[in-house]
C-alpha cells in the first residue's frame, strides 16, 4: 500500500487546521464572495447569498426496480418559485457540483461525480425571454437559454475518466443537455417528455439526468419558529410545497461504487455532496484560480440543528476526514442543543449523558461494535449494518496503519433490498432499507432526526408525544417508480396563481406511519456472525414486524458563458 493517502491525509489535516482558526476572520469581497460557505436550505449564513451553489438535499438508497444500483440524487437552489421569469433557475457556470463516495471508511472520497454546467444563450441581442416559442424538445430553436453539462467520475488517485460530454467545461456539439427550468405550462407544455430525453446513458451502465424537480423534502419551516412557539396544535404546513430545486441524479451498479468492485463483500459506502466555487474571478482574466468547496451535505439536518451558528460556515467548508478534530462539533453531536430546546418547550425530558448513539448514527455507521462504545450495546441499534468498517476489503484499501476514520455522511447498505412495504420512519421503525441507512425520498426525516434526538435508539421506543410536532408526512406530490424518482417540477405560483404541478408519470410505493400505526419498539437483531462462512455468507439479520427476516449485509461484511446566434 502506497504511502500516499497518510501523507495527503496529514498536510489535509494540517492546512485545514490553519484554516479553522482563520475561517472566523474571512471577508468576503465583491469579487471573491465564495470563500467559504454551508449548505441545505440556506441554513448557514455565506451560502444563503448563493442559492445556485447551494446544496439542499442528498439522497442514496438502492434503486426499487433495479436492485443491483443504487440511486443517487443531490438538490441544489432552494425555494425555486416556479413563475419566477424571466430569469430563471439556472445552475451556475464554471462551478463543480460533486457527489462524493468513501467505501473504505478514511473519511476520503474514493470517488467522486463531478457535473460542471456551461450555459449557452442561442440570440441575446434580439430576445429577452429564456424561450421564443413552445419548447417540445431538449434542441428546439425556441429554447433560447439552455445548458450543457460534462460529467466526470474522480478517483482518489487522481485519475478522471469522462462520463458524458467531453471534460473541458464548456459546451460544445453533443455535450448532454440540461432539462431546463420549467417556464411554464404554455411554454412547455410536456415537461415529462423533456425529462425523459434528459436522461443519459452511461457508458459502463446506469444512467444519469440533471434538470429541475419538485423539491422533495418536507417539512414545517416553523420548526424554526421556537419549535412552532410552543403550540403544537399549529403544525403541518408543508412550507416547501410548490417550491422546485434543480437535481442531478445518477443510477450506477453496486460494483461500480464497492472497494474492488466487489458489492458482495463490500456492501457499505459513505455519501457526501458538496459544490465547489473559484476562489476568486477576475473581469477578462483566465479562471485559474483553484476551486473551494462551499457547501456540504451528508446527512439531513446536521448543520441546522447540531451544529451552532459559530461553526455553520466552517463546517461546511471542510472535508469529512476532518470532522472528528473539530472537537466543538463532536461536542454538540455528544450533548446536541436540540433535546434542551424540546424539553423547556414541551416538557418532554431530555436524554442524560453523552449521546454516543448520535456519534454511532451521524459518524461512524450502525454497527455492533460501534454501539459497544456506550458500554452496553443494548443501549444503541444493536445491528451490524452500514459502517464502512464493515466492509471486507476495507482495512487493506485504506492502508495498515489507517484506522476506520470517524465523519459526518450518509451510509448506505447497499445489499439491503428495497422494503416491499417501505415505512416512513425508516430503522427506528424496523425498516432497515430506510434512513439512516441511506435516505429514500419518502423517508420522513424530520419526524426520525426529532425521535432519534430525544433517544429514540437508547430507549427501544418511539415517543408517541413527539409524532405530532411535525405532522408532515408525506411530499405534497407523489415520487416515481423509475429513474429519477424525483416528481416533475411545479409550473403554478406558489401563492396560488394559475397552473399546477405536472402529473409525475409513475408512484412510487411509500407507507406512511401515522400517530396510530407508529411502532412502540425498535425491533432486535441476532448476534452479528461478520465472516462465518458457514451463516450462509449473511452477516446481519434484522427481525421485523411479523418476523419477516431480511438479510442486510453480505459475506464477509461485517465551463464560461457565451452568446451564440442560431
Amino acid at each position: 500500500m502506497s504511502t500516499e493517502k497518510p501523507l495527503r491525509l496529514r498536510q489535509y489535516l494540517l492546512a485545514t487546521a490553519g484554516m479553522l482558526v482563520l475561517v472566523g476572520g474571512v471577508v468576503a469581497t465583491e469579487s471573491s464572495p465564495f470563500d467559504v460557505g454551508a449548505s441545505s436550505h440556506r441554513e448557514a449564513p455565506l451560502i444563503a447569498g448563493d442559492p445556485r451553489a447551494d446544496n439542499t438535499d442528498l439522497y442514496a438508497f438502492v434503486s426499487p426496480d433495479a436492485p443491483d444500483t443504487v440511486t443517487l440524487i443531490s438538490n441544489w437552489y432552494p425555494f425555486e418559485e416556479p413563475t419566477g421569469g424571466p430569469n430563471f433557475y439556472t445552475w451556475a457556470d464554471d462551478t463543480r457540483y460533486i457527489i462524493h463516495i468513501d467505501n473504505d471508511g478514511d473519511a476520503l472520497a474514493d470517488l467522486s461525480y463531478v457535473w460542471v454546467f456551461d450555459t449557452v444563450i442561442r440570440d441575446a441581442d434580439e430576445h429577452f425571454l429564456s424561450n421564443t416559442g413552445q419548447v417540445t424538445s431538449l434542441d428546439d430553436a425556441d429554447l433560447n437559454v439552455y445548458q450543457t453539462y460534462d460529467l466526470t467520475l474522480e478517483s482518489e488517485s487522481g485519475e478522471t475518466v469522462v462520463l458524458l460530454g467531453d471534460g473541458d467545461g464548456v459546451s460544445s456539439e453533443g455535450d448532454p443537455i440540461t432539462a431546463p427550468s420549467i417556464a411554464g405550462a404554455a411554454s412547455m407544455p410536456d415537461y415529462a417528455a423533456l425529462r425523459d430525453e434528459a436522461i443519459y446513458a452511461l457508458p459502463e451502465g446506469g444512467s444519469a439526468y440533471a434538470g429541475q424537480a419538485d423539491d422533495p423534502f418536507f417539512l414545517d419551516l416553523r420548526v424554526f419558529d421556537l419549535l412552532y412557539g410552543g403550540d403544537a396544535s399549529e403544525v403541518g404546513t408543508d412550507t416547501l410545497a410548490g417550491y422546485n430545486v434543480n437535481s442531478v441524479a445518477i443510477q450506477v451498479p453496486n460494483s461500480a461504487l464497492a472497494i474492488n468492485g466487489d458489492a458482495a463483500a463490500n456492501p457499505v459506502v459513505g455519501i457526501w455532496s458538496t459544490t465547489e466555487r473559484r476562489a476568486a474571478t477576475v473581469d477578462g482574466a483566465t479562471p485559474d484560480t483553484p476551486f473551494v468547496q462551499v457547501s456540504r451535505l451528508g446527512n439531513p439536518l446536521v448543520n441546522e440543528v447540531v451544529v451552532p451558528l459559530s461553526l455553520k460556515d466552517a463546517f461546511n467548508s471542510i472535508s469529512p476526514d476532518v470532522d472528528a478534530t473539530v472537537a466543538p462539533v463532536v461536542e454538540k453531536v455528544m450533548h446536541p442543543i436540540l433535546p434542551g430546546l424540546v424539553e423547556a418547550i414541551y416538557g418532554v425530558p431530555a436524554p442524560a449523558g453523552d449521546r454516543n448513539d448520535l456519534v454511532e448514527i451521524f459518524l461512524q455507521g450502525v454497527s455492533e461494535a460501534n454501539a459497544g462504545l456506550t458500554g452496553d450495546p443494548a443501549e444503541v441499534l444493536p445491528v451490524d449494518l452500514n459502517s464502512q468498517d464493515l466492509n471486507a476489503d476495507a482495512q487493506t484499501a485504506r492502508g495498515a496503519d489507517i484506522g476506520f476514520q470517524p465523519s459526518e455522511m450518509l451510509r448506505l447498505n447497499m445489499a439491503v433490498p428495497p422494503a416491499a412495504e417501505p415505512n416512513s420512519y425508516g430503522v427506528i421503525a424496523g425498516d432497515v432499507a430506510g434512513f439512516p441507512n441511506g435516505r429514500r425520498l419518502a423517508d420522513d426525516v424530520v419526524d426520525i432526526a426529532i425521535q432519534v434526538v430525544e433517544g429514540a435508539a437508547i430507549t427501544g421506543e418511539l415517543n408517541p408525544g413527539l409524532t405530532t410536532l411535525d405532522s408532515v408526512n408525506a411530499n405534497d406530490v407523489e415520487f416515481g417508480t423509475a429513474f429519477p424518482y424525483l416528481a416533475l417540477p411545479h409550473v403554478g405560483a406558489v401563492n396560488g396563481g394559475v397552473g399546477a404541478a405536472p402529473e409525475t408519470p409513475t408512484t412510487e410505493p411509500t407507507t406512511e406511519t401515522t400517530v396510530a400505526e407508529a411502532p412502540e419498539t425498535v425491533p432486535s437483531a441476532p448476534a452479528a456472525t461478520a465472516g462465518n462462512d458457514d451463516d450462509d455468507n449473511s452477516a446481519v439479520g434484522w427481525l421485523l414486524g411479523g418476523g419477516a427476516v431480511i438479510v442486510a449485509a453480505a459475506a464477509g461484511v461485517g465551463f464560461g458563458r457565451r452568446s451564440r446566434k442560431s
